[in-house]
């Protein structure tokens, strides 16, 4: 009853913000003849009727059966164009508040005076304000479709790290660190292809990869197996389980076959020649020196996901070693753990927040929404004498694109 209450009163608001910017555009388009009136009123309110079929279609079909550019494009769409709508009823009830102010100012005025006037035709919206509005909405809409052409355009961030106490034999050890692949998001092979080669190119000595392989389920990786297996490193491929991983957001027919699924993926890496750290560590060697290489299943501390992940477990054993390197896919786990009850683990890698696929990153000023729920939510942070690095995630989920946060794949070299 109350999700059916939550829903009425979520498309009660949707279409409110739908009129609202309805009269702006009804005012900025007034001199037109009304042939474009037309087209563009028709534009503006198929998005609304589209938007109100599939909210009413959506939760009585299953999500196998829904066509994949329904899912990875349309959605996205009407989301983009709603959020449009939404950013430029903001400007729009700025500019209503300040005529009701404006109003109301006259009104007080005459109340001591006859000699006030004011305006005869009440109060409406100003054309220049109505016009900066919908120019702002349309731009936010217009930067997520060009998005999409981002969504494969990988970016090899390159990054240096010193670490006192590493052994002399890793100095110039070179890692790729890869993260979030969700392939069942990915439907261009051949860009994967592309982004896979740029990896191998690097020559790197280790290839770690921080988690969500797949959206839910591991039949994701049937077409992909092939692409991936060929990350190859002289010290290994490593990996760890991300929250997608254990199909906790899809309704399985039974317990049974959600364990299935979680098993089938763990195959998986196996099958790629990944080795996956659940919950332990590996030693690594390199002439006479060791480091140990620990990987946590998910834990987090921001959000509503479920906690698979055991550090004093996956630790144990390996204090003996003079550097410590931790896999976690999800980064607030970093200042609510490992800094404060793992101290001498040198290096974090993790990823989780994609840097929300939107955001601003030029030098000396970075932003996304996604830093309003993760302190750390991109690139290099430090704590005393610990590192955390997050990789932006090397496919997407949700949106299918990316604006002003790229694909990323780590080259890290410890200097």
């Amino acid at each position: 009853m109350k999700r059916l209450l939550g829903s009425w009163i979520f498309i009660a608001f949707m279409l409110c913000i739908d009129f609202y910017v309805f009269q702006a555009l009804r005012l900025v388009t007034a001199n037109l003849s009304l042939k474009p009136k037309w087209i563009i009123y028709s534009f503006y309110w198929s998005f609304t009727v589209m938007a109100l079929i599939l909210f009413f279609v959506l939760p009585n079909i299953k999500d196998e059966i829904l066509p994949a550019p329904i899912k990875q494009y349309l959605i996205p769409i009407l989301i983009g164009f709603f959020i449009a709508k939404l950013v430029a009823a903001i400007f729009l009830f700025l500019d209503d508040l300040r005529r009701i102010f404006y109003w109301l100012g006259i009104k007080l005025a005459t109340s001591f005076t006859d000699k006030v006037t004011y305006p005869t035709e009440g109060i409406t919206r100003s054309v220049f304000l109505s016009w900066i509005g919908i120019g702002f909405g349309g731009s936010i809409f217009g930067t997520l479709l060009y998005g999409f052409g981002n969504k494969y355009k990988y970016r090899i961030e390159k990054i240096k790290m010193k670490f006192e106490n590493l052994p002399l034999a890793f100095k110039g050890l070179k890692i790729i660190h890869i993260s979030d692949i969700h392939s069942g998001s990915l439907d261009d092979k051949k860009a994967v292809e592309k982004g896979i080669q740029q990896i191998i190119d690097q020559n790197p000595d280790l290839i770690l990869f921080t988690g969500d392989l797949v959206n839910n389920e591991a039949s994701e990786m049937e077409g992909l197996k092939d692409i991936f297996s060929r990350l190859k490193a002289p010290l290994g491929v490593y990996s760890i389980l991300g929250n997608h991983d254990y199909g906790d957001y899809k309704q399985w027919p039974s317990k049974e076959d959600k364990i299935e699924n979680l098993n089938r993926l763990k195959s998986t890496h196996m099958e790629m020649g990944w080795r996956l750290l659940l919950n332990e560590h590996v030693v690594i060697e390199k002439e006479n020196d060791t480091l140990a290489l620990i990987g946590v299943e998910n834990w987090g501390a921001k959000g509503n996901f479920s906690k698979y992940g055991d550090l004093a477990k996956a630790y144990e054993g390996a204090s003996t070693h003079p550097f410590k390197l931790l896999m976690s896919h999800d980064p607030s786990h970093w200042e609510a753990e490992v800094c404060k009850n793992f101290t001498d683990i040198d290096l974090m890698l993790a990823g989780h927040t994609h840097g929300m696929q939107f955001g601003v990153e030029i030098p000396g000023f970075r932003w996304s929404p996604v830093q309003y729920m993760y302190k750390q939510w991109a690139g290099l942070y430090e704590q005393a004498s610990q590192k955390l690095y997050i990789n932006r995630g090397f496919g997407f989920l949700g949106y299918p694109g990316r604006v002003g946060i790229l694909p990323e794949i780590t080259l890290i070299e410890m200097v």
